[in-house]
């Protein structure tokens, strides 16, 4: 849903380390690899990837930017990146052991669809992450301090969308034809350094970065003096503390 075009460079300079705070979680539910295959779905700049490359895994990056597999090739040469989006992967059914896709099912249209082909590429296990508190809402606050009024946002038709939480995600993965599904949230802290936050709006990326690139030059200036306000009264040593909370879904192909 989210356009993502020409980020991939301010993706690497900021979110790439929030989305990271969920790997760990995801490599305990699959276990380590012993040479089993991986397909991560949605790969961005390669970190989940090289981590489960790894703890032994044989994996295969799917990212269909072009800007995020660049950075991934260049940081990862060891891991192969491939183009390809969901609901319409370009791999046979049940091809991979497993299928991973880290804060993916939040962006796309139609989640069922998109979870039921994760599924259809994985001989067995699936993991999957999305947020249940995400960024946003520090956005949202130097929005209310700049005085400006964010965007909606896109929604999902109502009969696509699915409560943000672990009971939601998992019906909708079991909707999606997961069996056995499991799901937790997970709560971290991410310190943040401002100019990472920074770098994501100032390169587009995501909604924050969306709003920011189409404000006009007063706006861009309120912004961003909102922005700098708002960590100099936040941040301690250096770096500002962000609560975030995602949940994470494991199960098998149905």
């Amino acid at each position: 849903m989210k356009a993502w075009a020409g980020v991939g460079e301010a993706y690497a300079a900021s979110y790439a380390a929030l989305c990271a705070g969920t790997i760990d979680a995801l490599a305990t539910e699959l276990g380590s690899g012993r040479g089993r295959s991986l397909l991560d779905v949605g790969a961005g700049t390669g970190l989940l990837a090289a981590h489960f490359t790894a703890r032994g895994w044989d994996v295969t990056g799917c990212e269909p930017e072009a800007t995020m597999r660049a950075v991934a090739e260049r940081e990862h040469p060891e891991v192969p990146f491939v183009p390809g989006a969901l609901p319409d992967l370009p791999f046979a059914e049940a091809q991979f052991d497993a299928v991973t896709a880290n804060f993916v099912l939040n962006h796309v249209d139609d989640p069922r669809l998109s979870a039921r082909e994760l599924a259809r590429v994985s001989a067995d296990l699936v993991a999957a992450s999305i947020w249940v508190r995400s960024p946003s809402w520090l956005w949202l606050e130097v929005c209310e301090r700049a005085g400006l009024l964010p965007g909606a946002g896109e929604r999902l038709a109502l009969e696509k969308d699915f409560e943000r939480d672990a009971a939601g995600f998992a019906g909708m993965f079991r909707d999606g034809g997961w069996r056995e599904v499991v799901v937790a949230e997970l709560t971290w802290t991410w310190q943040a350094e401002p100019a990472a936050l920074w770098a994501s709006a100032e390169g587009g990326v995501a909604s924050a970065g969306a709003f920011y690139r189409a404000l006009d030059e007063s706006g861009r200036r309120r912004f961003r003096g909102a922005f700098d306000e708002l960590c100099a009264e936040r941040a301690v040593d250096g770096v500002v503390a962000l609560p975030h909370t995602a949940a994470i879904a494991s199960g098998h192909r149905g």
